[in-house]
């Protein structure tokens, strides 16, 4: 996999006339070609300030062994422990991070017997994820890998009433374990759908109730009182399963990671924040009438929820009544909640309709209509054109039809790498 390269150089196309010629890469190995004219382009977003660590496995057993505010993680086991491995949906190269998990555990004495793995079925749909891919064969058929079923009590246990009275329901092996072992993510502050550092467990394998409730519009904002009741209930659900230590990783372009860190739960959230916004953070002069906006990345990359968030991102640096154009290799159909905006006599009927019924897609869904009510999209990937007309999203046939739109406009953003990048306007001084 090519990591992320987004290139500028100065061509002279005339005399009297230069021009900036972008390369913009996005899926596993494409990209795309256009011409600017000087002036036009106000900034480039979305290239980490960090490299890609080559070994993952190694890494995080190095994490483990050397722990932030915390002993290593083999004097804190014993060979009898039933440990439970959740891993957070966005975790990229995740079967690699877990093998690196799994082989400081059975070094520390824990048997393959009592370690279980914990995925999402969006992480089955992805298909990205064989877990235990590179363990020994035998250590494979004895660790338990569970996909959760939020519909099925029967594997649910109550841990405790919440501060707010809601009941609590769990995946019974992570209630039942001895050690639970979150594996997450950074991402962007507060951004939507996440819920705090133990969002891996609180609300991933809650039930399919709790899910709705995470789902509310207003848990959805960035801020506001019902976001933060929920936030504090994440946190809670982390206290009462006793869990202090975590795993985190700072994403990196492509589907790869920059940093893995371990520790202590407060050291490791402070610390995976830093390393974030010191390699994704950027700012651009003012916005622009056009955002030109990439996903880089394999299969588990490029998926409806990491156009969401690209989306978001893009809408904050795009001007009212600009244009967004997203490169990306999307092919899967989109999810109950973003067909309803294309079946729906009106943008905002559809969205109250989504709102009733809280499916798992309703925050693309949201995402996607508020980048429509600021900007006119435009899609290269791989959908069918009649779908994306649909959902009033202009088709891009190829490159050149890319680069006769970006001609068009006045001024232009390239954010690479767009469901991760932290961009920012410039404060005026």
């Amino acid at each position: 996999m090519k990591s992320c390269v987004l290139r500028f150089r100065r061509i002279a196309l005339f005399s009297q006339f230069h021009a900036m010629h972008c390369i913009v890469r996005f899926g596993v190995d494409s990209s795309v070609e256009f011409n600017l004219p000087d002036g036009v382009l106000l900034a480039e977003c979305g290239t980490p300030r960090a490299r890609p660590v080559d070994d993952p496995a190694g890494a995080v057993a190095q994490a483990l062994a050397e722990p932030l505010g915390y002993p290593p993680l083999a004097k804190c086991t014993t060979p009898g422990d039933r440990v439970a491995l959740v891993l957070d949906r966005d975790l990229p190269q995740a079967p690699q991070i877990a093998a690196g998990v799994v082989r400081s555990l059975v070094a520390g004495g824990v048997e393959p017997d009592g370690i279980t793995v914990l995925q999402t079925p969006g992480d089955v749909e992805v298909g990205s994820r064989e877990l235990c891919r590179g363990l020994p064969a035998d250590w494979q058929q004895r660790i338990a890998v569970i996909t959760h079923d939020p519909a099925d009590r029967g594997r649910m246990a109550y841990l405790a009433a919440s501060e707010s009275g809601e009941p609590i329901f769990l995946n019974r092996a992570i209630t039942d374990a001895d050690l639970v072992l979150p594996i997450g993510c950074a991402s962007r502050p507060k951004e939507a759908g996440r819920f705090g550092i133990h969002s891996p467990i609180y609300p991933t394998f809650s039930d399919q109730r709790t899910l709705e409730r995470f789902r509310a519009p207003d848990a959805l904002h960035s801020q506001g009182p019902q976001r933060k009741r929920l936030v504090r209930q994440v946190d809670e659900v982390g206290w009462l399963l006793g869990v202090t230590f975590t795993v985190q990783a700072v994403p990196g372009p492509g589907g790869r990671i920059l940093h893995l860190l371990a520790g202590e739960v407060g050291a490791v959230g402070r610390r995976s924040q830093e390393l974030y916004h010191r390699a994704w953070s950027c700012t651009a002069p003012g916005q622009a009438s056009l955002v030109l906006a990439a996903i880089e990345g394999d299969a588990a990359q490029q998926t409806w929820r990491h156009v969401g968030h690209s989306l978001e991102a893009a809408a904050a640096l795009v001007e009212e009544g600009g244009a967004i154009a997203l490169c990306c290799d999307l092919a899967d159909a989109p999810g109950p909640a973003v067909q309803r905006l294309a079946g729906a006599p009106s943008r905002e009927a559809a969205l109250r309709q989504i709102r009733k019924e809280r499916s798992e897609d309703a925050l693309q869904a949201a995402q996607l209509a508020a980048a429509q009510e600021r900007a006119r999209l435009y899609l290269l990937s791989g959908l069918d054109p009649a779908l994306l007309e649909e959902l009033e999203i202009a088709a891009i046939a190829d490159t050149r039809e890319l680069g006769r739109l970006a001609a068009r406009h006045k001024s232009c953003i390239v954010l690479a790498n767009a469901c991760l990048a932290l961009a920012r306007l410039e404060v005026p001084s």
